[in-house]
């Protein structure tokens, strides 16, 4: 294997030629400590950048077994890793040229740890996947430049980042014990009959809508739990915590305008991850198959069985079977509830802000002249408890607008100036006091839920294919073979985590809102990709075909995705798959 040494001389030979002589540096070389693979080199300084690998064993960069023994512990350790490698690349990033000349970065995190395809850790060695931007001056090499940055810059970074021995180890236990301790209690929600869980002390308010970061204000109220409300937990790590346990069933968050009711919703959205300390919501844990539901006006839907929410629609058309092109808003929030049961959701968070009103309720007024014959629309009041007592399918619902829902909650939680409290007795004895007389409307029973199976046709448009493809390129193959080059596929393209470009469709993610990272949206089009090519045979239904790809979407399985070492791909939910399958328009089923 050539050295670091040869690297540097050949980039300063390269100096002065054409962009494409790079391609001569593709390969391996050894560095004292690491050794570097450069796996693919861009053809032009304006095209995306150039894949690298840095290998360091173990032996070198010598983290003890225990930050990585258990699985919490692993993700953790590879999160904080990836961001001390972004955070170290930073520091020596400049400008060295043309289009991305000297660009070094790695996978961008979010506030949250996940698991990333960035960057892995092993008994063996540690690995982390970025990105170069080889410099040039217009469409010439600039050699000795490329030399600082591969051959200087690269070993600081390294250095900085990869070595147990340069890191913080009181930082990085407490990344490591937030992490193990968040992942157990998400996973004594069910035993303890909770569907969440919102610690004291919590600070839920984010800087903004675009941005996930605390709020930094003095006057940002900490969360603290009802006293009828309040659990206690002891975590593994970091001893008793305390807060409000939300029950399984249908739970109503309640009050004024700007008291915090969504911000307590969005919190709790996003609970199936855990947040990294310091975010202010460390330990705020979900049932991890809890999906945001909203109303959708627009988008696609595909053989749905709708009739538990909309039946006998004008000139007969069917609803056991639903597709339209262009949703309306109920018709988008039905869909979308049958779709999430059907993926195995367990609660559904449920905004009144950005729902259907004519989905939510049908007041006694609205019954009396509107009458149910000519009314299509079961509305959820009359489903919510169907949806639990048949499914086991619990609420969160935010509702300030309607008390009818009093009827039909098992706890109420009215916010208050950002504090919750239980008000479930009032709100019963006000449901009895002021009795809404409207009569319940679509029958006793959910209704049954009918099996769907993808039809076996692309979900790509064939003439559109040869751009870059992200699929497996071989059935069964655990890791791609040394070099691998990316086969002819579908186009795939995320475009930030709301819209992912599959073959020549655009499709909209923007309504699934428990996504935060747009290597998720990657992982996604991979993924579909991958169904499309290995199991996509018109026998699965769809609920098999997220069986059969679960492992690979949140396990270190997520490079059988890919036919090469791909370091952009960050771990989803089966859940959030099946959403962006249902949006796809050319998705067939029977």
């Amino acid at each position: 294997m050539a050295n670091d040494r040869v690297l540097r001389q050949t980039l300063v030979r390269l100096d002065g030629l054409g962009y494409k002589a790079y391609k001569e540096i593709q390969g391996s070389y050894r560095f004292p400590g690491f050794t570097l693979h450069i796996d693919f080199v861009q053809g032009d300084p304006f095209a995306a950048p150039s894949r690298l690998r840095v290998v360091v064993p173990q032996a070198e960069a010598g983290f003890p077994t225990e930050t990585f023994h258990s699985r919490s512990r692993e993700i953790a350790l590879r999160d904080y890793l990836t961001r001390q490698f972004g955070k170290a690349a930073a520091a020596v990033r400049e400008k060295r040229g043309s289009g991305n000349s000297g660009l070094m970065a790695i996978a961008p995190t979010s506030q949250y740890i996940l698991e990333r395809s960035a960057l892995w850790v092993s008994e063996a060695a540690v690995e982390a996947r970025f990105w170069v931007g080889l410099p040039a001056r217009g469409r010439q090499i600039l050699g000795r430049t490329a030399a600082d940055l591969l051959c200087d810059d690269l070993p600081l970074i390294v250095g900085r980042s990869l070595f147990y021995s340069a890191l913080n180890p009181t930082e990085l236990q407490q990344h490591l014990a937030v992490a193990e301790d968040t992942d157990w209690l998400r996973d004594q929600l069910a035993a303890r009959g909770l569907v969440a869980f919102v610690p004291d002390g919590a600070l839920l308010p984010r800087q903004s809508g675009v941005d996930e970061r605390p709020l930094q204000d003095s006057s940002a109220v900490r969360f603290r739990s009802p006293a009828s409300l309040r659990v206690e937990f002891q975590r593994p790590n970091q001893g008793s915590i305390s807060g409000m346990g939300i029950p399984k069933g249908i739970t109503l968050i309640v009050g004024g305008g700007y008291h915090g009711k969504s911000t307590l919703l969005r919190a709790i959205a996003l609970g199936i991850y855990t947040a990294i300390p310091g975010d202010g919501r460390e330990h705020l844990v979900t049932d991890a198959a809890a999906v945001k539901i909203r109303a959708e006006d627009g988008r696609s839907i595909t053989g749905v069985d709708i009739s538990p929410f909309i039946n006998h629609l004008p000139q007969g058309r069917s609803t056991t079977r639903f597709s339209t092109e262009n949703a309306s808003g109920s018709t988008s929030q039905a869909a979308s509830i049958i779709e999430a049961l059907e993926a195995g959701a367990r609660l559904l968070l449920v905004d009144e802000d950005t729902s259907a009103t004519n989905f939510m309720i049908r007041d006694r007024r609205m019954q009396a002249l509107v009458a149910k014959d000519k009314e299509p629309i079961t509305p959820l009041i009359d489903k919510i408890r169907q949806l639990y007592q048949d499914y086991d399918l619990s609420t969160i619902l935010v509702m300030g607008g309607s008390g009818d829902y009093f009827d039909v909650a098992d706890t109420v939680i009215a916010m208050t100036d950002y504090q919750p409290q239980d008000v479930t007795q009032q709100a019963r004895a006000i449901a009895a006091q002021f009795a809404t007389q409207r009569r319940a409307e679509g029958g006793d029973r959910f209704g049954s839920l009918t099996p769907r199976v993808p039809l076996p046709k692309r979900l790509d448009s064939p003439e559109k294919r040869g751009e870059q493809s992200w699929y497996g390129g071989r059935r069964g193959d655990t890791r791609p073979v040394e070099g691998d080059r990316p086969e002819r596929g579908p186009k795939l393209k995320a475009r930030d985590i709301d819209e992912l470009v599959f073959g020549s469709e655009t499709v909209d993610l923007s309504a699934i809102e428990q996504l935060v990272e747009v290597g998720q949206v990657r992982t996604i089009g991979a993924a579909i990709a991958y169904l499309q090519q290995h199991y996509l045979n018109g026998r699965r239904t769809l609920p098999d075909l997220l069986d059969q790809i679960a492992p690979q979407l949140a396990t270190n399985r997520i490079d059988e995705l890919t036919t090469y070492r791909q370091g952009d791909l960050v771990a989803v939910r089966p859940l959030e798959l099946a959403a962006a399958l249902n949006r796809l328009r050319s998705l067939s089923l029977r």
